[in-house]
């Protein structure tokens, strides 16, 4: 598999316009199991086609447990700066529910070691209106992170999985989810507390420090465009969206056949328009209006201002010069509200 992303990268060299990157992303499973002999092939392939400078983000996703003193010995010889660990929560009990394979222990002391190996570049992932959870336990999760000095936060509620075993405890009532309510409560704790500490909630997911947003997510957010490699991965470039099979064993042969396991979309406008708001409307910088009359014509700029209306009038929505925002009591339904606002 490793061989034919590597192949795959040289299949694929001429899909971006530039040859200098500002992020690299390892993710979509679980890439901390890759040996040093692995990324090695994998860097070596990224260099001979791209350059990317010192300032270049670039990301592993990790899980804690597989963060030993060796592993993170082996990732700081390696150019990846930027780690994203996925801790999900500091309470035992709700690691346990959630059958994760590393405990509360391990998720403390992978940061912590993280750091101590140069690593200051970090993202954790926390989940919310888990089995049981509270605003007490919630709150300590938060306090936890805000002790650690972690410059970025990426959190979300829990997705329940159908045909997964907590779809199945939870349907034969062995297990109880928060109700709305609390959700909404530990949301917006989290929103006070990390805008108090200094970080900027800059999506509706995440926050970040000064100087510590996510170049990679930002990248999708504002439309830039993006290389995905591997089984399932997307890639974009304004106008175009590609994505390869999701099948291991026929994305394996395809390469073996020097061919790419590809499908592609060109994207018109309608669809252009609503990606922009989908993405643009999640974030701190929201919907340019201006752009949009100039980027998609008067008959979208016209649109959206009726559409908005509504939303405007009960405060979900607001106007910042020439800029449509998100309210933040409208974060946790605002799904709803960027679909109402499509063409």
């Amino acid at each position: 598999m490793v061989e034919a992303l590597a192949k795959e990268l040289q299949l694929q060299h001429d899909f971006l316009s530039t040859t200098e990157l500002t992020s690299i992303y390892f993710g979509g499973g679980t890439p901390s199991l890759l040996t040093p002999e692995q990324l090695d092939l994998l860097f070596t392939t990224i260099s001979k086609l791209f350059t990317w400078s010192e300032q270049a983000e670039i990301t592993l996703e990790a899980n804690p447990d597989d963060l030993t003193d060796e592993k993170l010995n082996q990732l700081a010889q390696s150019p990846i700066n930027r780690l994203s660990i996925g801790t999900q929560s500091f309470q035992a009990s709700e690691l346990q529910l959630m059958n994760r394979a590393h405990t509360a222990a391990e998720a403390l002391s992978s940061i912590k070691r993280a750091q101590d190996k140069g690593f200051h570049r970090l993202n954790i992932d926390l989940i919310y209106g888990m089995p049981g959870s509270t605003l007490l336990s919630w709150q300590a999760n938060v306090e936890q992170f805000l002790s650690l000095q972690i410059p970025h936060l990426s959190s979300y509620c829990l997705t329940v999985e159908p045909r997964t075993a907590l779809a199945h405890q939870i349907e034969q009532g062995k297990i109880k989810l928060p109700d709305e309510d609390t959700i909404a409560a530990q949301y917006h704790f989290l929103h006070d507390q990390l805008c108090e500490a200094g970080y900027a909630h800059y999506e509706i997911s995440n926050f970040a420090l000064p100087n510590a947003l996510a170049q990679h997510n930002t990248s999708y957010w504002q439309g830039a465009p993006y290389l995905g490699v591997g089984p399932s991965a997307h890639s974009y470039v304004p106008g175009k969206r590609q994505w390869n099979i999701a099948h291991n064993a026929k994305y394996l042969q395809a390469i073996a056949a020097n061919t790419l396991p590809t499908e592609t979309e060109t994207l018109d406008t309608t669809t252009a328009f609503n990606e922009y708001l989908l993405t643009h409307l999640r974030t701190h910088w929201g919907v340019d209006l201006t752009f949009v009359h100039r980027q998609f014509g008067p008959t979208y700029a016209k649109h959206l201002r009726l559409a908005a209306k509504p939303y405007l009038e009960q405060q979900q929505l607001y106007l910042q010069g020439d800029t449509l925002l998100l309210e933040p009591k409208a974060w946790l339904v605002s799904d709803g509200i960027i679909s109402d606002l499509f063409q």
